[in-house]
Order: C-alpha cells, then sequence, then structure tokens
C-alpha cells in the first residue's frame, strides 16, 4: 500500500480488514485513487461506494470508516479535484458532471463492486451521486446523501480573485480563504470541529486543481437532477450547519421521490458513528434484515 503521509490505512478501517488500494485509470488519462476495505468477516451487507466532499480528506471521516468497515466491504473513491488524483495537464475538468461521469465509469465500466451495492456520499460526493444516478446502468440498491450541496455559492469577489490568482502563492490567500469560512459560512461555536477539518483540507488541497474546481462547480444548481432518483435515499442533514443550507436540504428532501430524512443537527454527528447507524436502520428498512 502507498497511503500518503500522514495516513495510515489501518487507522481508517475496523480491525482485521484487508486493506488495498490503487490507482484506478479512466478515460482521457484521468487517474483515481480507490481503496477498497473487506471486513474481518463476511457478511451478506451490500457495498458501499463511499464518496467524500469537495478535496476531503480521507480522516474527516476516520471515525464513520471504522465503524462501517465491522460489517461492509467499502470502496472508498478519491474524486478528481482530490490531491490524489493524476489530470491531464490540459483542459481538465473538475465540473459535478465531470466527476459523476467518473462514478459511472467506475460503476459500469470495470470490476471495482462486485455485486450489490449502495451508494454513500457527502457534501460534493452526495452531489456527485445525485447529478450521475439516471446515467448509471447498473443502479444502487440504495443512496445515502449526507449534506449534499444544491449550489455552490462563490461570491462574485472571491470568483473574481480565484480567476486571477496564480495557483503558486495559493499560500498567501489561503489565511483569507479560512477567515472567510470562519465568518461568514460556517457556525465555529456550534461546532469548531467542522472548521479545522475545512482548514485541514485546504492545507492539503493542491491549488492548480483547486482554482479550476472552483470555477468549474460556482454555476453548479441541483435542481433538476432531483426526480431522477429512483432507489430510495436517506438524506442525513445537519441543521446547525449553515455550510450545507439547511432550507436547500428540505427543498432536496421534497425533491427526491423515494426519501427518508434524518437530522444530526451538527456536522460533527454526522461524521460519527451515528451516521452509520441511521445508514443500518434505514437499509434494513429498505432492503430487509442485514
Amino acid at each position: 500500500m502507498t497511503a500518503r503521509v500522514g495516513e495510515q490505512l489501518s487507522d481508517c478501517c475496523a480491525p482485521g480488514c484487508h486493506c488495498d488500494e490503487r490507482m484506478v485509470s479512466l478515460e482521457g488519462g484521468v487517474k483515481l485513487r480507490v481503496v477498497s476495505f473487506a471486513p474481518p468477516r463476511q457478511t451478506n451487507n451490500p457495498t458501499v461506494l463511499f464518496v467524500a466532499g469537495w478535496i476531503t480528506q480521507m480522516a474527516a471521516w476516520q471515525t464513520v470508516l471504522r465503524e462501517m468497515t465491522n460489517d461492509f466491504e467499502v470502496v472508498y473513491v478519491e474524486t478528481r479535484e482530490k490531491i490524489s488524483s493524476e489530470m491531464p495537464a490540459v483542459a481538465a475538468d473538475y465540473s459535478v458532471r465531470a466527476i459523476g461521469n467518473d462514478l459511472v465509469a467506475l460503476v459500469d465500466g470495470g470490476d471495482s463492486l462486485p455485486g450489490r451495492y449502495v451508494m454513500f456520499g457527502s457534501s460534493l460526493g452526495a452531489t456527485a451521486i445525485v447529478d450521475c444516478f439516471a446515467a448509471l446502468r447498473r443502479k444502487p440498491e440504495a443512496l445515502v446523501l449526507v449534506g449534499p450541496n444544491a449550489v455552490f455559492r462563490v461570491p462574485k469577489i472571491w470568483k473574481m480573485i480565484v480567476t486571477l490568482f496564480y495557483p503558486g502563492f495559493y499560500a498567501l490567500i489561503k489565511p483569507s480563504v479560512k477567515w472567510y469560512l470562519k465568518t461568514f459560512r460556517l457556525d465555529v461555536h456550534s461546532d469548531k470541529a467542522q472548521y479545522d477539518k475545512y482548514c485541514r483540507a485546504l492545507d492539503a488541497a493542491d491549488p492548480w486543481k483547486l482554482k479550476k474546481a472552483v470555477l468549474a462547480v460556482s454555476t453548479y444548481e441541483i435542481w433538476g437532477k432531483l426526480g431522477c432518483v429512483t432507489r430510495p435515499a436517506l438524506l442525513v442533514t445537519a441543521s446547525k450547519d449553515v455550510m450545507h443550507e439547511p432550507e436547500n436540504l428540505k427543498k432536496i428532501a421534497a425533491g427526491l421521490p423515494n426519501v427518508t430524512v434524518v437530522d444530526l443537527e451538527t456536522n460533527k454527528v454526522a461524521h460519527s458513528e451515528r451516521v452509520v447507524a441511521e445508514m443500518r436502520k434505514f437499509l434494513s428498512a429498505v432492503l430487509g434484515k442485514m
């Protein structure tokens, strides 16, 4: 295994799990990091295709993965905007559609997901799952969507700064980005852990990819995709997480044809063992005893 510095795969799974890490080649010269976790004992549970949020590090989901891999095989995909991806030097596309197309290619074009599977996504990962659902030939049994983004708010002034700034100077602009998140986009009093998590993600991000990714998602809206989701979906919200806009999550819930909603109040709880317990309860209800 070639885990990155500061990341131990054994810290992100249940004791006794088998871990396998590889780079998967997709069309156009794209290569994505995929990590598979096999639980210590075989079960009849579906495989979980796990798609984390925008530039999120695996360590942010360490607690959830430790619990989930007790009895689920997990295929953890790092999407193309993350530092681990290998992208063509020219005209790399970091849009939600491109990220979703990668998921379709992984599901329908390879052997990453043998048998039954469910899709688990957070933030941008959840948005990409919804966006690509109609294009999947092999549909998942169900979806678990943790705080999907309906839109990606990039104020005009920040869009102008991102357009003009040279990624090599990222270290100079990064403190301002953190200040903006802390001051205008996050409730640090209710959930300081969320701010700390985003700071670590920004510190680890690839500034060249980050610039293109910000511009690529800045005009996106999810609304036209919700009605295409024909499988049962668990929508995990966090009413105190202003970053993921609780009012938009209510609209997403209203637009999904077959949805169960659970409010875990804070982003911290939505990244805890509680979300796995809610997933197990939901899957047992829609798929039968597990």
